[in-house]
């Protein structure tokens, strides 16, 4: 085999592990139904710090959910909630209640890289992904934090909008669960989203405090995750505009 022929292989065969790596990562921490409740502590470049708390719930597979978010506190928030249907062949549907206004509003494509409600979260980071709107790279494994892990870069396919150029994810190899995102637009390194508490709850295994850090404004956001179930019942009505604007 020339040499030509062996790197086009070795190649093929690097890009073929990396995506079964995610697709198999995104199987072992599949379920049915998923709730919790959360904590948002987002921090302004000089330190100062504002909490926010929301209640979380989703229904479905990976990349074919539909999941809605309410703020339970503080006041000027509270009630202001966002429905997410996730797709696999294309970007999600996103709708956001403003019970003030007494209204809801689509959150258009072109607007999914702003910053959800003053955290250093966008619309599109609250997205899933299915494991084919992406292509992939296995970098190599590296250690963090004392893990091994798998590092991998997932670059959008062009029937795939979005505002990162490419992601680097950090896999840990003894549970395949992602635990670091490192996001760029073009060429810069913009945001990095690291899981700092990972714990198994009810068998699957899960990040309960997570960290987005957006490198450019110096801010940063920790979400805390309390009071999370999985395969529970969650009726199909609860995930629809209907519900959205009775707060439901």
């Amino acid at each position: 085999m020339s040499k030509w022929l062996w790197l086009l292989v070795a190649g093929t065969l690097w890009a073929q592990d990396a995506r079964q790596i995610v697709e198999e990562s995104q199987k072992r921490h599949r379920s049915r139904s998923q709730q919790y409740e959360g904590v948002l502590e987002v921090y302004d470049a000089k330190g100062g710090k504002n909490e926010k708390r929301w209640q979380f719930a989703r229904i479905g597979s990976y990349g074919e959910s539909k999941s809605v978010l309410r703020f339970l506190a503080p006041p000027l928030v509270k009630g202001v909630a966002l429905l997410i249907h996730n797709h696999p062949d294309r970007a999600s549907d996103q709708w956001m209640w403003t019970p003030e206004l007494n209204r809801d509003r689509r959150i258009a494509l072109q607007d999914r890289s702003t910053r959800f409600f003053g955290t250093d979260f966008s619309f599109e980071d609250l997205e899933e992904r299915d494991v084919d709107q992406s292509d992939y790279k296995l970098l190599g494994e590296v250690a963090l934090n004392g893990q091994a892990c798998y590092q991998i870069e997932a670059t959008p396919k062009k029937t795939r909008a979005s505002q990162y150029a490419k992601t680097v994810i950090w896999v840990r190899k003894d549970i395949l669960l992602p635990v670091q995102f490192e996001m760029y637009v073009k060429t810069e390194l913009t945001k990095r989203m690291v899981h700092r508490k990972v714990e198994q709850v009810q068998g699957v295994w899960s990040t309960l405090e997570l960290e987005m850090n957006d490198l450019r404004k110096k801010t940063r956001t920790v979400m805390k995750t309390e009071k999370l179930k999985y395969d529970m019942t969650l009726p199909e009505e609860r995930f629809t505009l209907q519900a959205l604007r009775r707060g439901e």
